[in-house]
């Protein structure tokens, strides 16, 4: 069986890994995705207990949520879903209320396990939307509290409200590890779970691409990439050169353990204790036995701490800020 963390002070366990869904319904981003390959992964997932998936209102416009909905009929009471709302709904009560009614028929479920606000507020919405959300816990729409992208000072003012927060989920990756500086310390204070979405940097850990130009453009917003690459917005020099080197050199110790580089990479982010559940996007049955075996792969301390040295520059070059599509001085999380 795979292991299992507690999220926050919720009551709720979840997998080491859980099932990232922001493909399942198909949409331009990640391209067509075939409802029987979800059927296929959800029941998979089932069987072996690897029983979150997580989904947004944002997801292929709510395609993701009624795909999942649908691959889990007859199968609700297994599974834990969480989903997002995104903030410009969750501004005025009665608009989260609705999108909540929204994701709930998308999903054909009563309830949803984790509900999150997918990107920080402004503060002036703040205080609503937290007590709408611990309205909806009394009344059993949703058994937890989670937030998505929010900093220490954006989680301050939502615990401030008196709402319960159990989770946060953030990019968490070897070579996306803003969170360490700050927030990862401060949610360990508090009980708030880490849900850490983007654990191969979708796809860059895979191993699949071996140069900076083999990655697909929209893919290469991040500021691990020069900012005059098509569609970036951070306007910022990049890492490239860092960012091959560490990629090289994790490469380089994968093949030494005989193990696949995108295994060694989610067994690394699931050996901070801090982390709830990584959160890989996992397509197609190969893709999520795959990720089984790097959710049951266990990598030695020494191992552990030479990844963490190899990467360690880069963390400190791109900095504290976890919102890799902004500048470091304008990003979205703080």
């Amino acid at each position: 069986m795979i292991e299992r963390r507690p999220f926050g002070a919720s009551g709720i366990t979840l997998p080491v890994v859980g099932i990232g869904c922001w493909a399942y319904g198909g949409g331009d981003y990640w391209g067509p995705q075939d409802q029987k390959d979800v059927d296929a992964v959800v029941a998979r997932a089932l069987d072996q207990g690897m029983n979150y998936f997580d989904t947004a209102e944002a997801y292929n416009e709510g395609r993701s949520e009624e795909a999942l909905g649908r691959a889990l009929q007859g199968r609700r009471k297994e599974a834990i879903i969480g989903t997002k709302v995104f903030p410009t709904n969750a501004e005025e009560p009665s608009v989260l209320r609705q999108h909540c009614e929204a994701s709930l028929r998308r999903l054909q479920t009563d309830y949803i396990d984790i509900y999150m606000v997918h990107w920080p507020l402004e503060d002036r919405f703040v205080e609503d939307a937290f007590a709408t959300l611990s309205a909806l816990q009394a009344e059993g729409r949703i058994r937890s509290i989670g937030a998505s992208n929010f900093g220490v000072r954006q989680l301050q003012a939502a615990l401030a409200t008196g709402a319960r927060i159990d989770g946060d989920q953030l990019v968490y990756n070897l070579l996306s590890r803003a969170i360490e500086i700050e927030i990862m310390p401060f949610c360990a204070r508090q009980r708030i779970g880490i849900l850490a979405y983007s654990p191969l940097l979708q796809g860059l850990l895979s191993g699949k691409f071996r140069t900076m130009d083999e990655v697909p453009p929209i893919r290469t917003r991040t500021r691990h990439f020069r900012g005059d690459r098509p569609g970036s917005r951070h306007g910022e020099a990049g890492a490239e050169d860092e960012l091959a080197a560490d990629l090289d050199g994790i490469r380089a110790v994968a093949q030494e353990l005989q193990v696949p580089m995108a295994q060694v990479a989610l067994a690394w982010t699931l050996a901070r204790p801090e982390i709830t559940c990584a959160l890989p996007g996992i397509r197609t049955v190969d893709q999520f036995d795959q990720n089984v075996a790097g959710a049951r792969l266990k990598l030695s301390p020494d191992v552990v701490a030479q990844l963490d040295r190899l990467t360690l520059s880069l963390r400190d070059k791109l900095g504290a800020s976890p919102d890799y599509y902004q500048g470091r001085d304008s990003g979205r999380t703080w």
